[in-house]
């Protein structure tokens, strides 16, 4: 089955054709940034009105790179929710109209479910169960997966989730939108010990996160260390940013051992755009190498490679394509749920 894939939730139009023999054929992604960074954020009405502009070209871009005819493909995934619902209505009028037109079935898909089946479309991809990481810029979530629909919440953000703290420290910081990457880039100039910052919520038990006091936290340092005029020196804005890492890789790297041990799993993928964070991959790798063999059992890190960490059209696909093979398909309704339970999606 040829399945064409949308992904138009916040600032991001990815397209892509997922075929269930053969893989990926390709995938097409703009990004947004350039429009919101003036305003530090994402805008959600300019959100909507790029996506209407951006996404009919890039269908007919990605049908051309994947070499297929319109009338090959077999079914349509677009991204249901959650997200901005304005973003999210465009992509569901598309997918669900392209539909009726091809006369192909047509699924709204849940995007986190997106982001956590992406590790799926590597060479060497993990096998159910497993437990899953997953940390875009408005989730954080640690989920028992033992298969396609059947997630267990074990924990998630109270507050601010990994991301909107990466990106809000870097407003902070003064880094261009968005910040993460920034922050991360400039942490590499950071001393390691010259801040300490509080690892929030990992000296009590349980699996839930907040990231909102170690924001303020930093808030509050980058004051104390101000100059008159209000501004750091560069190797404070770096030990800052370094410190500030530490503390989100260090709090999710205790979360993620206390979730396989709470399941007695051995694997673990990570997804989303926190993901493709070099320092939180190589923690996790040495973490479940480490805390695995002292189980007595092998254990494996998997992730998407980055340019299927953050938001994309593949992963809309993939899973969309898993859905309609399995005979789930949309009635006529045009929807998108802005606030949308990943387990409470039905199992297959």
């Amino acid at each position: 089955m040829i399945v064409l894939g949308i992904e138009t939730s916040c600032d991001e139009t990815g397209v892509a054709i997922f075929d269930s023999e053969h893989g990926l054929l390709a995938d097409c992604l703009y990004s947004q940034i350039e429009i919101h960074a003036k305003y530090g954020g994402v805008i959600p009405e300019l959100a909507s009105r790029d996506h209407i502009l951006k996404t009919l070209p890039l269908i007919q871009e990605v049908i051309a790179k994947a070499g297929i005819q319109q009338s090959d493909i077999g079914g349509v995934a677009y991204t249901a929710g959650p997200g901005l619902v304005g973003a999210l209505l465009v992509g569901a009028a598309i997918g669900r109209s392209l539909g009726m037109g091809l006369d192909v079935p047509t699924l709204g898909v849940h995007h986190m479910e997106g982001h956590l089946l992406a590790p799926m479309l590597e060479a060497d991809p993990p096998q159910f169960p497993f437990v899953a990481l997953l940390v875009s810029g408005g989730h954080t979530q640690l989920v028992k997966v033992e298969g396609i629909g059947r997630y267990e919440l074990l924990g998630e953000s109270l507050d601010d989730a990994a991301g909107e703290a990466f990106d809000k420290v870097g407003k902070m910081l003064g880094l261009p939108y968005p910040g993460g990457p920034h922050v991360a880039k400039l942490a590499q100039a950071g001393t390691p010990g010259r801040f300490v910052f509080p690892r929030p919520m990992t000296n009590r038990p349980g699996l839930d996160f907040s990231f909102s006091g170690l924001k303020t936290f930093v808030r509050n340092t980058i004051a104390e260390h101000s100059d008159e005029e209000g501004k750091l020196d560069e190797q404070l804005r770096a030990d800052i940013a370094r410190a500030f890492e530490d503390a989100v890789v260090a709090t999710l790297s205790i979360k993620c051992r206390r979730a396989l041990q709470q399941t007695g799993l051995n694997s673990l993928i990570i997804a989303g755009g926190v993901s493709a964070n070099l320092q939180l991959r190589e923690v996790l790798e040495k973490m479940v190498a480490q805390d695995i063999d002292k189980r007595g059992s092998k254990g494996k890190l998997f992730y998407a490679q980055p340019r299927f960490c953050t938001d994309n059209g593949a992963m809309i696909a993939y899973a969309g394509c898993q859905r309609l093979m399995a005979g789930q398909q949309d009635d006529l309704e045009i929807r998108a749920q802005p606030r949308w339970s990943l387990e409470s999606l039905p199992a297959i």
